[in-house]
């Protein structure tokens, strides 16, 4: 007997969506309907959502349909994330060595980074900074050099949505320093008595993939140097998986 699907209409979208990945050009509504036995109606509706979405885009002068930008984006961060964390290890664990602290590789969603890797050296001191753990990209170095490098539009909805009580001009400002240096950093914001640093790792539209930081107790090591050895290791990631910038 045939499972009865809980959510028929997510089940369906993604038919949808392995559909057109599976095709080589844009195919028509009717073709959809056909080939799921889907009804019009449901087609038409689902082929809506999806398109307003962005996960789907209609080509109007032929009535078809591909995958939209946001399927590449989801594609991308699918076929980059994995290969960055085990190309990203070995340089981390390198420069946590170097600090006698934590270093970690992590990506932006929206207001917040998202912690991708960490690696600790002997004796670090443990922090928040775990796989899968989200904080604010406002308060935390790797934050804020990857917000550096977004577009003012980016910027500015990250920053309204974040509740932020500095005025955004001046937090724009901050931000633009930190790209000019080429990174960011932060003291004790997120974790008592460590400072951390972060660089950006730059996409070919020298939009940000993720980035690199290491987290330390105050005072202990060189900033400046630590920034440069994960800039090194940032300029690698970058021309392995985007080319040269």
């Amino acid at each position: 007997m045939m499972k009865k699907r809980q959510v028929p209409a997510a089940h369906n979208v993604l038919r949808i969506l392995a559909l057109l990945s599976a095709t080589d050009i844009p195919i028509s509504a009717s073709r959809i309907q056909r080939e799921l036995d889907l009804p019009r109606s449901t087609t038409y509706h689902l082929l809506r959502e999806l398109e307003d979405s962005g996960f789907v885009v209609r080509l109007e002068s032929a009535g078809t349909y591909g995958l939209g930008l946001a399927s590449y984006r989801m594609a991308q961060a699918y076929t980059t994330q994995q290969p960055l964390v085990r190309l990203a290890t070995s340089p981390l664990e390198r420069i946590a060595a170097i600090a006698g602290g934590s270093s970690h590789l992590s990506r932006l969603a929206g207001s917040e980074i998202v912690y991708l890797h960490e690696v600790r050296s002997p004796g670090a001191v443990s922090l928040v900074t775990e796989v899968g753990v989200r904080l604010s990209a406002l308060s935390t170095a790797s934050g804020r050099i990857m917000l550096a490098h977004l577009p003012e539009t980016e910027l500015r909805a990250v920053f309204n949505s974040s509740g932020e009580r500095l005025r955004f001009r001046d937090y724009k400002e901050e931000l633009a320093a930190y790209r000019r240096q080429g990174w960011a950093s932060e003291r004790e914001e997120v974790s008592r008595g460590q400072e951390s640093v972060a660089v950006a790792v730059l996409d070919h539209l020298e939009r940000p993939a993720a980035a690199l930081a290491v987290t330390f107790s105050v005072g202990t090591a060189n900033a400046e140097q630590l920034a440069l050895e994960l800039r090194h290791a940032a300029a690698r990631l970058q021309a392995h998986f985007f080319g040269e910038l």
